[in-house]
């Protein structure tokens, strides 16, 4: 079962949490990923109606996710909440939770290759990637994209090699890719030329940016189509602007106009192995 570094969460943090014992006026639960730490949740933090019976919301044995909303850690109290998770709340830190329990896994592989104990796992690799990185998949993402060197300063030298092993046949990288379509009209008698040159520009404004992947497709006039594939949106919507910025210049400089039209968001994963 995945754990957090810290002893204690964080009020307002979204947690893991298995409904352990009921009472007419609220639950204790224990804290997965906090081992040995349990939560109260008040029969008023169950719904956002009125309930008259707790346990046609919560079961005993059934993991929930909760929301921490006060913490007293000199007498042990957390208090917890079920009504205040929203569903992309909940979604969120379900998502968070399995990618943990993959690291784990990982790991596990790894220290048995090794000869390592949970807790040496734990303590020498776990937790100083979690501080970094905010949880370790993150952190095996970045070495599968980047290289075994962001781990260097972070783990023991005798994990280096057989952890990065283990990650680049092992870890997806998340990428994305975002679509738009540019109108482009040029009414001149050499228009043709014109729209070549502006695709000619934005083409050589790809290529000078690495780890991008992008395509501009004649869809039917007056239509063209771009696909910017990147490691995040944020670097995806940078390079979208930059390369329809670029094209619009061009056009509009020689008389013509261009209407930029955004589309849709995908998410694609990417296995990366060494050659």
């Amino acid at each position: 079962m995945p754990r957090k570094s810290r002893e204690y969460p964080e009020e307002g943090e979204f947690v893991i949490a298995t409904v352990k014992n009921i009472q007419n006026y609220g639950a204790f639960l224990s804290l997965d990923e906090y081992p040995g730490k349990e939560g109260f949740m008040h029969i008023s933090e169950v719904a956002p109606t009125w309930v008259r019976n707790i346990r046609d919301y919560i079961k005993e044995g059934q993991k929930i996710v909760a929301k921490v909303i006060r913490l007293d850690p000199s007498r042990g109290h957390i208090d917890l909440s079920l009504k205040r998770v929203n569903q992309q709340q909940r979604k969120a830190k379900l998502q968070e939770f399995k990618r943990a329990q993959k690291a784990e896994k990982l790991l596990e592989m790894v220290a048995q290759k090794i000869g390592k104990t949970y807790e040496e796992t734990w303590r020498e690799v776990w937790v100083p990637l979690e501080q970094e990185y905010g949880e370790v998949y993150a952190a095996f993402e970045d070495a599968a994209q980047n290289g075994k060197e962001v781990l260097e300063d972070l783990v023991p030298g005798e994990w280096l090699e057989p952890l990065y092993e283990i990650i680049i046949n092992n870890v997806e990288v998340p990428r994305v890719t975002i679509d738009a379509e540019l109108e482009i009209t040029v009414p001149t008698p050499n228009g043709v030329e014109i729209i070549r040159e502006a695709l000619i520009r934005a083409r050589n404004r790809i290529n000078e940016i690495e780890d991008i992947d992008a395509k501009i497709v004649y869809v039917g006039s007056p239509k063209y189509k771009i696909d910017i594939t990147a490691p995040d949106y944020i670097t995806a919507e940078r390079v979208m602007e930059d390369i329809a910025g670029e094209i619009m210049n061009v056009i509009k400089h020689a008389g013509g106009e261009a209407t930029f039209i955004r589309k849709e968001r995908r998410i694609k994963k990417i296995k990366r192995r060494e050659a």
